[in-house]
């Protein structure tokens, strides 16, 4: 017959059990036949579990999700504020430069006029010191008749060019105005191509009207030298001729087309007669 331990006996067995691996559960009543236990195998530190455990996902919520947005659109206007910042700082400096490059061009284009005021300074000056060079030259080479000096240009211009000559050289065309002046050039004419017989153009024309001689500074011609023949007297050429030359031979006048080349001749004011 079996005889049942006390609590503390019990207590003492489950101990000494526990103590070399072997645990028995304990019931309020009387002690439950022993189960057979599998002891557990202890893990060394450092080996990895079977199955890991999922992580678990943070949770969002719409506030967050504005906070971001929000930080965003902070950042990207940000980053455009700078870039404007650039620009104008870039538009200020280009603003300075063409400030800075307009002031030069106008100090240039002040610099370019003077030189322009001296090229035309300087030109005026040539031409009048052409023209003084000229007129000397005529009272030099020339002849003087009372206050003036003449000059033959043995040189083939047509009428105008002629005209223009002796504007350049500081004179105008020869222009006889009286019978003592006309019979001085003949002479001095003749002479000047003798043996030859070669037309000098004078500054007589009646280009203005038909019929109506001007001198070429605009004064009416009062006295003539035509050439008088039976078989060709002048003027004969009608409306087709109507600029004036001289005949070196014999110093009559001739009536010519006006683009006909030829010599010519110039007179000047004799400042040492004057």
């Amino acid at each position: 017959m079996k005889q049942k331990m006390g609590p503390a006996a019990t207590s003492l067995a489950l101990l000494c059990l526990c103590s070399l691996g072997v645990c028995v559960p304990m019931g309020t009543g009387s002690a439950a036949p022993a189960q057979a236990y599998e002891p557990e195998v202890k893990r060394t530190r450092g080996d990895v579990p079977d199955i890991l455990p999922e992580p678990e996902a943070e949770p969002t919520s719409p506030v967050s999700d504005f906070e971001n947005s929000y930080n965003y659109v902070l950042s990207r206007l940000a980053s455009m504020d700078l870039a404007i910042h650039k620009l104008n700082v870039g538009h200020y400096t280009l603003d300075v430069k063409v400030s800075q490059l307009m002031d030069r061009l106008s100090r240039m284009d002040a610099k370019v006029g003077e030189l322009e005021d001296s090229i035309q300074e300087v030109y005026q000056h040539s031409k009048d010191n052409r023209k003084e060079i000229g007129r000397l030259e005529g009272c030099e080479k020339g002849q003087r008749i009372g206050y003036k000096c003449y000059l033959v240009y043995n040189s083939l211009e047509d009428y105008a060019g002629a005209s223009r000559k002796c504007i350049e050289r500081g004179g105008r065309m020869a222009m006889p105005r009286d019978r003592k002046e006309q019979e001085a050039l003949a002479d001095y004419v003749k002479n000047f191509f003798h043996p030859g017989n070669w037309p000098v153009w004078l500054g007589v024309n009646d280009l203005r009207s038909e019929g109506l001689y001007l001198f070429d500074d605009g004064t009416r011609v009062t006295y003539f030298q035509w050439r008088k023949h039976f078989l060709s007297s002048q003027p004969d050429g009608g409306r087709r001729e109507n600029c004036v030359a001289m005949s070196s031979d014999d110093g009559d006048w001739w009536d010519h087309y006006c683009d006909r080349t030829m010599n010519y001749m110039c007179e000047f004011d004799d400042r040492v007669a004057l």
